[in-house]
C-alpha cells in the first residue's frame, strides 16, 4: 500500500516552487505553485529515465491512479513503454480527426481510440493490424452508411480465399463493433454485419481441453488431493476449480486482494482481460484452502510465489507441468479447462447463462453498451455467492464419488 492517503493529499498546500509528495513504487503527486495537482508516474525504460502524466487531481482520484501506475508497471514488465502506448493512443486520435468525412476508416480509428486502451497490449495490436491490412485497403476511404451487406462480404471473402477463415470470422466481429458503434453516434442507420451470419463457412477452431464429466470432474479432484509435487501449486490446483478464473488471474493473485471475513477477492482492473475490476464471491471451502495457504506463503505478497523468488508468481508453466504428472493429455485437460468445467456443469445446473458469463468476466461482445456500464464486478454479487457456493458443495460430492444425480440450482 502506498504512502499516500485522501487526507494528506487534500491537506497538501501550493507553495512558491513545484514539490511533490511520493506515493511509492514511482507514483508521485506534484503541486504546482498555481495549486493544480498532477499524477506523475517516474519509471526507467532502456536505461532512461522518463516520466508519465497519469492526469489531474481530483478528477483521477488516488485509487485510479494507483490502478494506472499498476497498468504502467504491467507493460514494463513486459518490456512495454507506457509512454509508447500513450502516443499511439493520442496519434489514433489524431488520424481520425484528420481523415474528413464519415469514412469507415475515420469510424474505425475513432472506435480503436475510444475502446482500444481497455484492451491488452497484444491484443490491441491485432486488431488494429487486421483493420490495416484486411479493411482499409479496400473499404477505408468509403463513407460508411454506403456499405451494404454484400460489399463487405466482398471483403471477407478476400480474407476467406487466403485460408485464414479464422480471420475472416474475427474481421466480421470487429466489423460489427464498429458498425455499431456508427449506429450509436449517428453516423449509420443500421449493423450490416447482422445480415452477413452464417455466409461464411464456421471456422475450424481448437478447443482446449476440459474434463466436464461428473465422473471424470471427481477423479480430477482427488488425483489434486494426492498432487506429490509442490504444495503451492497442489493449493493452487485445489482452488483452480472453486474460482475458474483464468490462469493467469490466478497465479499472479495477491494477499491484498483478499477480505477473507466478507469472503471477498477484488482483482484489480489492471490484471483482468477486459480492464474491468472482477469480484470473485469466496465459498466456504476456497476460505478454508486460503487459510491453509497463509501458513505456506502468507508471508510473502503473491499467494504463489515462485520457488525461485518471492518476489516472483509461478510461471505460467506450473499449472500446465502438475496437470501432465497427473497424467492429463493436453487435449484432455488445461489448467484453462477449470472454466469450462464450471460453466458447462453450471449450465446443466439451470443456472441463467448471462450470470454465469458475468462470473467468468467475459468481455460485453457489444462495445458501445458496455462502455455505459459502472460497477460491473458488483453485478448480481447475492446470486452468484449462492452459485459459487452451491457449485463447491457440489465438487465436495463429486470428489467422495457420491453418486451423480442432476443437481438442480440453489434456490
Amino acid at each position: 500500500m502506498g504512502k499516500l492517503t485522501d487526507k494528506t493529499i487534500a491537506a497538501a498546500q501550493a507553495g512558491e516552487k513545484q514539490y511533490k509528495i511520493s506515493d511509492g513504487d514511482g507514483l508521485s503527486l506534484i503541486i504546482q505553485p498555481n495549486g493544480k495537482k498532477l499524477w506523475w508516474f517516474r519509471y526507467r525504460f532502456a536505461g532512461k529515465e522518463k516520466t508519465l502524466s497519469l492526469g489531474v487531481y481530483p478528477v483521477l482520484g488516488l485509487r485510479d491512479a494507483r490502478e494506472r501506475a499498476f497498468d504502467a508497471r504491467r507493460l514494463l514488465s513486459n518490456g512495454t513503454d507506457p509512454s509508447a502506448i500513450k502516443r499511439e493512443a493520442q496519434n489514433a486520435i489524431k488520424q481520425a480527426d484528420m481523415l474528413k468525412g464519415e469514412t469507415v476508416e475515420a469510424i474505425s480509428r475513432e472506435w480503436f481510440a475510444k475502446f482500444g486502451t481497455q484492451w491488452a497490449d497484444s491484443h490491441r495490436g491485432k486488431i488494429i493490424r487486421r483493420l490495416e491490412r484486411d479493411l482499409f485497403p479496400w473499404l477505408g476511404k468509403e463513407e460508411i452508411k454506403g456499405i451494404t451487406p454484400a460489399i463487405l462480404l466482398s471483403v471477407l471473402r478476400r480474407v476467406e480465399a487466403r485460408g485464414v477463415l479464422d480471420t475472416a470470422h474475427r474481421l466480421h466481429q470487429n466489423c460489427g463493433q464498429i458498425w455499431r458503434y456508427a449506429v450509436a453516434t449517428g453516423r449509420a442507420e443500421r449493423d450490416v454485419t447482422q445480415d452477413l451470419r452464417g455466409a461464411l463457412p464456421p471456422a475450424r477452431g481448437t478447443h482446449l481441453g476440459a474434463i466436464t464429466e461428473p465422473v471424470e470432474i471427481g477423479k480430477l479432484l482427488r488425483n489434486i488431493d494426492d498432487y506429490k509435487g509442490s504444495e503451492v501449486v497442489r493449493l493452487a490446483l485445489k482452488l483452480a476449480p472453486l474460482v475458474f478464473v483464468r490462469p493467469g488471474e490466478l497465479r499472479q493473485s495477491v494477499w491484498a486482494e483478499f477480505d477473507l471475513p466478507a469472503r471477498a477477492w477484488i482483482i484489480p482492473a489492471g490484471r483482468m482481460k477486459a480492464k474491468r475490476p472482477h469480484l470473485v464471491p469466496l465459498s466456504e471451502q476456497v476460505v478454508e484452502i486460503l487459510h491453509e495457504l497463509k501458513t505456506v506463503s502468507g508471508e510473502g505478497e503473491y499467494l504463489f510465489p515462485s520457488p525461485q523468488s518471492k518476489t516472483r508468481c509461478l510461471s505460467d508453466m506450473a499449472f500446465l507441468s502438475a496437470i501432465r504428472r497427473m497424467g492429463y493429455e493436453k487435449n484432455e485437460m488445461t489448467a484453462h479447462g477449470f472454466r469450462a468445467m464450471a460453466s458447462t456443469n453450471l449450465e446443466q445446473m439451470g443456472y441463467d447463462s448471462r450470470l454465469i458469463e458475468i462470473q467468468l468476466a467475459h468481455s460485453d461482445t457489444d462495445q458501445v453498451r458496455a462502455a455505459y456500464k459502472r460497477e460491473t464486478h458488483l453485478l448480481r454479487f447475492d446470486e452468484r455467492k449462492k452459485m459459487m457456493q452451491h457449485w463447491a458443495d457440489y465438487l465436495d460430492g463429486l470428489r467422495v464419488g457420491a453418486t451423480v444425480v442432476k443437481f438442480k440450482k440453489a434456490k
